[in-house]
């Protein structure tokens, strides 16, 4: 029997090819049989739309013209080696294996010597990234998809797993027929605040007055783990006593809700024993993105909340690797195996890679990549399995840099990026199908990918990785055979983690076939944490508002999310009418009061403009926040309204926060 793991959210179904369909595995933990109409969908997907062919250009106002491996990736070695290091960057994806994600990295960190080497989830989770390692010690999940069974409430806040996270979502609804309750805060009722026992429409913008309020009403009626906090948190006193200065009729007034709603849920809350907090792009894709993830690490603190089964704060991934990434170091910010690029760790490292020309301190982010673009100081790009003209905010912005970069190469599968305009180089690789390597999902779970179907002469990631660094002169470092070779020296490389607390160095490459492996099981035992004390930090966050505001020419608030049957830029789910028929892909949703004072009727066309830009949708009028609309990233204009606007500390965009216009056309 041919099994493989899905290729699209961060669930991580595993499933099982029978008579030439694919279905979910029941015997596997973590989808439990279930699957969702994309899931099954991708051996439809396999042979359609695919790039096959090795093109080069000198300029992107030419023709493509046929090219090759090599000659192509002997090009690319001969003009990194021209430039200096800090003006080469590497754009990676979580569509990328563990595998390829590791030989990129050590590519380009470790030799070519940049640190210019981040990925597409700087823009999903990398606020989450920040806010474990300053709550806990280190990026690190508290929370398996399995705890739901034990929870008594889940918290879904800036989320809408009915349409981004399908199976989750399944797995929610069965545990509230057996009792657990779910609570939905959200400025627009979604499919997910469908099923809702409590729904918090929360006005845009005030996730962290909520969380605070919460926090605020728990520890004046002493509804907290004092055991817990003296014994295994920093910094309560402080904490305590900022918070209990917020005014809390303030508060109220700035969240939109009454307070009879606030009580229903502060009620629900102290009733319930195991709480599970959960949240994706509604809460990260801010200015404010790591701030409001601190706001829920502190709940999880002060209320003891976390390290049992059933509770914790669970930052859900968008993508099938985004977990992998992170654990390999493929953002910027990290150096590898959840290292910093501390002396110690720089040291290790080099040691390691048995290299010396180790980058010593973390580079540009995805965003900044493109701002260094924009002054000249970005000559070469290599972008892998993902679409950044399309996904990154202020589009304008973004396509004008872009051509300002002397050589940009796309590594892709699927033809139709928007990106690819864009390219002077585009080299193909192997989709879905035709992987194999290993993958984890958003609850720390690997799982061995196997392809089921022959590569025909094109290449994995990790293999034009691997040609590359072997073209610029390290043949020895990046002599992999196969993927099994690279995982088995990522493996090893784990014992560098922090308190070896990324263990995959226990893990077996053949036995993930059969059984999944889940590292830091025992990380949190005793409630030790990865902080110098093993205590988990406590952190003061107050609302500063720094989202960009509307006025009188932009009297709007516009916020994004996805759509059940689309993934991102559609190059695969486009090319299946029949999954697209259920739902509509570019539309803007507004307020019935709304449409009614700008003369707006169901399925009307307008125009929706921000300081950026401008786009055309169709409207849906549905229940959503007065003076907020609503537009799926399933709009391929979708960014030219976006701000570009970052959290200081992560660097993820505030997709979640733009003022617009709205005119009838």
């Amino acid at each position: 029997m041919k099994q493989t793991v899905c290729a699209y959210c961060g669930v991580g179904c595993k499933l099982e090819i029978t008579n030439g369909a694919l279905k979910g595995l029941k015997c596997y933990p973590v989808n439990a049989g279930m699957s969702c109409a994309k899931g099954i969908s991708q051996l439809k997907t396999i042979y359609k739309n695919r790039v096959l062919e090795v093109k080069k250009r000198d300029s992107i106002s030419d023709q493509f013209e046929k090219s090759s491996y090599e000659d192509s990736l002997k090009y690319i070695a001969e003009k990194i080696k021209g430039t200096n290091p800090k003006r080469v960057g590497f754009y990676l994806s979580g569509q990328m294996l563990n595998e390829d994600y590791y030989v990129a990295n050590k590519l380009a960190k470790g030799f070519i010597g940049t640190s210019n080497c981040d990925t597409n989830s700087r823009t999903c989770m990398a606020s989450a990234v920040v806010g474990y390692k300053k709550s806990f010690g280190a990026d690190f999940v508290p929370v398996r998809i399995t705890d739901i069974d034990h929870a008594n409430l889940i918290i879904i806040i800036g989320s809408n797993p009915a349409e981004a996270h399908v199976v989750l979502h399944n797995k929610i609804k069965k545990a509230q027929k057996n009792g657990m309750k779910v609570v939905v805060i959200d400025p627009r009722f979604t499919m997910t605040a469908s099923i809702a026992d409590i729904y918090i429409p929360l006005r845009v913008g005030t996730d962290i007055d909520l969380l605070n309020f919460l926090a605020q009403e728990l520890i004046k009626s002493d509804n907290i783990d004092r055991e817990f906090i003296e014994k295994h948190s920093n910094n309560f006193d402080e904490y305590r006593d900022k918070i209990l200065l917020l005014d809390s009729d303030i508060l109220l007034e700035s969240i939109g809700i009454d307070r009879e709603l606030f009580k229903h849920f502060y009620e629900l809350f102290v009733q319930s024993d195991n709480i599970i907090t959960a949240w994706t792009m509604g809460l990260n894709q801010s200015v404010q993105g790591v701030d409001k993830n601190l706001a829920v690490n502190n709940l999880h603190i002060i209320t003891g909340q976390i390290n049992k089964k059933g509770s914790g704060p669970f930052s859900l991934t968008g993508q099938p690797n985004a977990m992998g990434g992170r654990e390999v170091g493929g953002l910027s910010t990290a150096l590898a195996v959840h290292l910093d690029f501390d002396e110690d760790s720089c040291d290790k490292v080099s040691k390691f890679w048995n290299t010396n020309r180790l980058t010593k301190q973390h580079g540009f982010t995805a965003y900044e990549m493109i701002q260094q673009a924009e002054k000249e100081e970005l000559d070469i790009l290599i972008i892998a399995h993902t679409d950044p003209i399309y996904h990154l905010p202020n589009r304008h912005f973004v396509e004008a840099s872009f051509k300002k970069i002397g050589l940009v190469v796309e590594i892709n599968a699927y033809s139709g990026s928007a990106t690819s305009s864009y390219a002077h180089i585009q080299l193909p690789v192997v989709p879905f199908g035709q992987k194999d390597g290993t993958q984890t999902n958003m609850d720390r779970t690997i799982t061995r990918v196997k392809s089921f179907e022959p590569k025909d002469g094109i290449l994995q990631d990790w293999e034009i990785f691997a040609r590359l660094g072997q073209y610029l002169g390290y043949e020895d470092a990046f002599n992999f055979k196969d993927s099994q070779e690279v995982f088995e020296e990522y493996k090893e490389m784990t014992r560098l983690s922090i308190n070896q607390h990324l263990n995959i160095f226990e893990a077996n490459y053949q036995s993930l076939e059969k059984s999944p492996f889940v590292w830091g099981e025992d990380t949190y035992k005793e409630n030790r944490f990865l902080t110098s004390n093993k205590k988990a930090n406590l952190f003061f966050i107050q609302n500063d508002n720094l989202s960009e505001e509307p006025n009188k020419d932009y009297p709007y608030l516009f916020i994004t999310g996805r759509t059940r049957d689309q993934w991102h830029t559609g190059t695969k789910t486009a090319q299946l009418k029949s999954l697209l028929k259920h739902k509509a892909l570019e539309f803007v949703v507004i307020n019935c009061l709304d449409a009614e004072e700008l003369n707006i009727s169901d399925g009307d066309v307008v125009e929706v403009h921000s300081r950026r830009g401008k786009l055309r949708a169709k409207v849906i009028i549905a229940k959503i926040n007065r003076k907020t609309i609503f537009i799926p990233i399933s709009h391929k204009e979708v960014n030219y309204l976006t701000d570009d606007k970052l959290d200081p500390l992560s660097k993820e965009p505030d997709y979640n926060h733009s003022a617009v216009s709205i005119i009838k056309v």
